[in-house]
């Protein structure tokens, strides 16, 4: 007999497993989180895992990232350490004509609590000496910082485990349909029945969209990274474009390309993060690059995160985003809300997915 659940995540990604973790507190719910392949394969295993939050614009996106970002430490006491750091961010530039748009940031910010200072060139070597003397200046905020992805995946599973959240991995979707005001998922290796579906695909969800009759508007991007030997201590600060880990490793990486779903990296990114890294920091020069990945993300068209239920589709939900890794703490607790309450502790009404003029049912 085919078991019935009350909520199927499709994803199992920060997101999807943020969501299935939190739900599952309460284990109040038989919760499903079906996955094509294995926590990590995707997006949330290659990125370089920032918690980042002062230049996120406009401010009422920028208020989502600092509120996810003070999540973090409760969500460690809960799930265990995920190697959290808030080790302050640092946007530099280079021309003194940013200053003024670096000001306006800071004004901006701060109408919605996110500290920002304006740095000059001295005050950021000061906390930074290994930066290139040729900066001008930065913003800073000591809300950034950054997080091991794996370790965070790894924990939000486990805890949800738990809580008797079922996973099946190396699971594609491929097919969903309602039947009498429940979901039948047809996966390779059954069909599963849901009252309620929550979409987190990431660069897939437009995909499995398609088989609710969804046109979800997000693209893949890819970004490129390069990653260093074991360095001395060189920076202490996430800075724009890179960080510097535990063991040293220095993670360089700023691009965008819309490749589709190619994660092959090419030497053309390659020499352009590079020449960026030494630009900011030219001890980087002497260092050896010991390897390089990419990773897809999923960018909303307009950028902002798509969050909340589906129109026209009683029961289903969507959550689909970049910067996961900075929303997941939030992401997991709203969603929560919606379940529970039918209402949330924030106002989703500008990530609703009905925001786009493409957006369509299509059967």
């Amino acid at each position: 007999m085919t078991k019935q659940y009350d909520v199927a995540v499709i994803g199992s990604g920060v997101i999807g497993s943020s969501i299935a973790y939190h739900l599952s507190e309460s284990r109040q719910k038989e919760i499903l989180v079906i996955d094509q392949a294995y926590p990590l394969s995707g997006t949330s295993g290659s990125t370089q895992a920032w918690v980042w939050v002062h230049n996120k614009t406009p401010s009422w996106y920028g208020e989502l990232s600092m509120l996810s970002a003070e999540l973090y430490p409760f969500l460690e006491r809960k799930i265990g350490d995920v190697e959290y750091k808030r080790t302050g961010g640092i946007a530099p530039f280079f021309d003194e004509s940013d200053r003024q748009s670096a000001l306006r940031l800071a004004e901006q910010q701060a109408e919605v609590g996110i500290e920002i200072e304006v740095l000059s060139r001295e005050q950021v070597l000061e906390m930074e000496p290994a930066l290139s003397p040729d900066i001008v200046g930065a913003t800073y905020s000591k809300i950034d910082g950054n997080v091991n992805p794996f370790r965070l995946v790894e924990l939000y599973i486990r805890a949800a485990k738990k809580n008797d959240v079922q996973f099946s991995f190396y699971n594609p979707v491929i097919d969903i349909r309602k039947h009498k005001g429940m979901f039948e998922v047809t996966t390779r290796k059954g069909v599963f029945i849901t009252k309620q579906l929550v979409l987190a695909a990431g660069p897939w969800s437009r995909s499995v969209g398609k088989f609710l009759g969804l046109d979800i508007p997000v693209k893949q991007v890819r970004g490129q990274v390069l990653v260093t030997e074991p360095l001395a201590p060189l920076i202490k600060h996430t800075i724009g474009g890179m960080r510097q880990a535990d063991n040293g490793e220095v993670l360089i990486g700023y691009s965008k390309e819309e490749v589709g779903y190619d994660r092959r990296t090419t030497l053309d990114i390659i020499q352009d993060t590079a020449k960026m890294a030494v630009d900011y920091l030219p001890d980087l020069a002497k260092a050896n690059i010991v390897r390089c990945f990419a990773g897809i993300r999923v960018m909303p068209n307009d950028g902002h995160p798509i969050i909340g239920p589906i129109p026209t589709i009683e029961n289903a939900y969507i959550a689909v985003m970049h910067s996961g890794i900075t929303l997941s703490p939030l992401v997991g607790t709203v969603m929560t809300e919606l379940f529970e309450y039918r209402e949330t502790s924030i106002d989703l009404e500008k990530l609703r997915l009905d925001r786009f003029k493409e957006f369509k049912i299509s059967v």
